[in-house]
């Protein structure tokens, strides 16, 4: 896996905070100076978290669980889109839909309405619907896959979220904390880092810093999912070899058994030769 490296950081502008009158003091251990009313965020100690991140969310990955990536502000969202599909993990780049994680199993619904259109369209049965309920239909599916399209295959609670900028995402924070999901965030200096588990403070404004940190973490993520890939495919031989293994015996008993029955035959045939040359001789005499 690739390192992130400070010079990288320091040029996409992970290191510039928000403005001294706007601080959180809890941030205070990741600050590292301040710079004309700008605090100044310690690049090591990104690259610390990051790393640390890094391996949980590989863990989480390898362990066949999903992780949710959040972002709704402007400059995260495509990058956010990109890195969640590169992965094939579930996200949010519109409205966070209140209850999302409090209240899943009203959420699965809407996704099961979403593929309940999508069944009347293949069969047919869309077809014989009028102009004006045909264009209901249609608004409705498209506002449902504007909402919940990217969640579609989440069918159960993720095991991790992952969000950029935890003050702007303070619900969805809100929500996995009360039911204990581990959160994963990007920092800022204007935010409380004390209800996220995994800390990584950077600049949350800067796309450029956003798509390095998310890049990193993500391919950690495909690390995960491929050793667990070939974990499975090892299984399935070792299972598939012991499956096999009482065919192998007895084929291996079979051809030990002819083989003996094979010898047998052979020596009883030069027996018989012996004994018929032996009859032979006692007449000659």
């Amino acid at each position: 896996m690739a390192k992130l490296e400070f010079d990288q950081l320091l040029e996409a502008g992970a290191h510039f905070g928000h403005l001294k009158r706007k601080w959180n003091p809890a941030m205070a251990p990741y600050i590292f100076m301040e710079r004309n009313g700008i605090h100044i965020i310690d690049l090591y100690k990104t690259i610390a978290k990051s790393e640390e991140s890094a391996a949980a969310l590989k863990q989480i990955a390898k362990a066949g669980k999903k992780i949710l990536f959040v972002a709704t502000k402007k400059q995260a969202k495509p990058v956010i889109e990109e890195k969640a599909q590169s992965v094939n993990m579930p996200y949010v780049i519109e409205r966070w839909p209140g209850g999302m994680l409090t209240n899943f199993p009203t959420i699965r619904k809407a996704v099961k309405k979403m593929g309940s259109i999508d069944k009347m369209i293949k069969d047919g049965t869309f077809d014989t619907l009028s102009k004006r309920e045909k264009l209901q239909v249609t608004r409705q599916r498209a506002k449902l896959e504007k909402m919940l399209g990217s969640i579609q295959d989440l069918t159960r609670l993720p095991s991790a979220i992952f969000v950029v900028d935890v003050m702007k995402e303070q619900i969805a924070v809100k929500e996995a904390e009360r039911l204990g999901i581990p959160v994963f965030g990007i920092v800022d200096t204007n935010s409380d880092p004390s209800n996220i588990d995994f800390v990584i403070p950077a600049n949350d404004d800067a796309a450029k810093a956003v798509d390095l940190i998310l890049g990193f973490l993500c391919e950690a993520i495909q690390e995960g999912l491929d050793e667990r890939k070939v974990e499975k495919a090892d299984a399935a031989a070792a299972e598939e070899q012991d499956e096999d293994a009482p065919q192998r015996r007895e084929r291996k008993s079979k051809a030990a058994k002819k083989e003996r029955v094979k010898k047998e035959d052979t020596e009883a045939m030069k027996a018989a030769v012996v004994s018929k040359y032996a009859k032979d001789a006692e007449v000659d005499e």
